[in-house]
């Protein structure tokens, strides 16, 4: 398998370049930023195009997002390369972008990871030919963002529903006999939405009037 890499640590890409090259693979390039890596790619279109790259997120210039940044812009322009990232952290916002944008090909592990040989290359091998490898911490955080996100993935079902009716200017009578359920019951739903969302009890505010606006923008 063809393999570039990009890790602006010269011990850890030195060590993946001997680790990949004793398993057979065929290191074409490795770089220490996300344009060399980028430009690496492009010079090789056409002609020898990787099957996998390996990428570090946090590379010069800024140490920030650099490598991500560059591994959303190789999906972009070469979707048939798979795209390996590897991070000390989990940066929500591009990891999110990256899995949810495509997963044939793509892989995102901690770097923890790395130091288990046989689980990284099992997520090089499944990246390359064309699967997904998620490192399990990676996921998980995700999911309690996605769950952040959204403040109605908090709610029930049924405070769902009473939260519908109380966006359609129902008092909560008409919720009451919309929904089949007593007057106190819906008292006690409205009351756990307002808990959930998080509302603020300042005076001057209509929390009915912020739960059905949280509603509204989601």
């Amino acid at each position: 398998m063809r393999v570039m890499l990009a890790e602006d640590s010269t011990l850890l890409r030195e060590g993946l370049v001997r680790l990949l090259a004793e398993e057979g693979h065929e290191v074409v390039a490795a770089v220490g930023d996300g344009d060399a890596l980028i430009a690496a790619v492009a010079a090789s279109d056409g002609r020898g195009t990787p099957d996998v790259v390996v990428v570090d997120v946090r590379m010069p210039p800024t140490h920030t997002d650099e490598g991500l940044r560059a591994a959303l812009e190789i999906r972009r322009r070469w979707p048939g390369v798979g795209v390996l990232v590897l991070s000390q952290y989990v940066e929500k916002r591009y990891a999110a972008e990256l899995i949810t944008a495509d997963t044939a090909g793509v892989g995102y592990l901690l770097k923890d990871r790395v130091a288990q040989v046989d689980e990284f290359l099992d997520a090089l091998d499944r990246v390359g030919s064309g699967g997904a490898a998620f490192d399990p911490e990676v996921v998980r955080r995700l999911l309690a963002h996605s769950a952040h996100a959204d403040p109605l993935a908090r709610l029930t079902p049924r405070e769902r529903d009473v939260l519908d009716h109380m966006a359609q200017g129902r008092t909560n009578a008409s919720i009451a006999a919309g929904l089949h359920i007593s007057q106190s019951a819906v008292e006690k739903h409205v009351n756990a939405i307002f808990d959930k969302l998080d509302l603020s009890r300042a005076a001057g505010y209509s929390r009915r009037v912020l739960a059905v606006l949280r509603y509204l923008g989601t």
